[in-house]
C-alpha cells in the first residue's frame, strides 16, 4: 500500500470548509461561541447586532459580505488566544 502523507511523514494541513458565495479562507458565519449581548444589541464575540445574529442564515451573500466588511473593521469576531 502507498502511504498518503507527504514527505517528511508530516499529515497534511486540514482543509477549511468554506460556503460557496464566501471569501476562500472565511467561515460561513462569524460566530466565534462567545455570545454576549448584555449591556447593547452588539455580540460582544463576533459584533454582530441581535437582528444580523437571528437572520444570518436568511441573508443573501451581499448582505452577508456587508457584515462582514464592517465588523472585521471594527476588529470582530474576537476569538480567544
Amino acid at each position: 500500500m502507498s502511504d498518503q502523507r507527504e514527505a517528511g511523514g508530516a499529515s497534511p494541513a486540514p482543509v477549511t470548509p468554506v460556503t460557496p458565495g464566501t471569501p476562500a479562507g472565511r467561515p460561513d458565519t462569524p460566530c466565534v461561541a462567545v455570545c454576549s449581548t448584555t449591556f447593547d444589541e452588539v455580540c460582544r464575540g463576533c459584533g454582530r447586532t441581535v437582528a444580523e445574529v437571528a437572520h444570518w442564515v436568511s441573508m443573501s451573500a451581499d448582505a452577508k459580505e456587508l457584515v462582514w466588511q464592517r465588523i472585521l473593521a471594527q476588529g470582530y469576531p474576537r476569538r480567544n488566544k
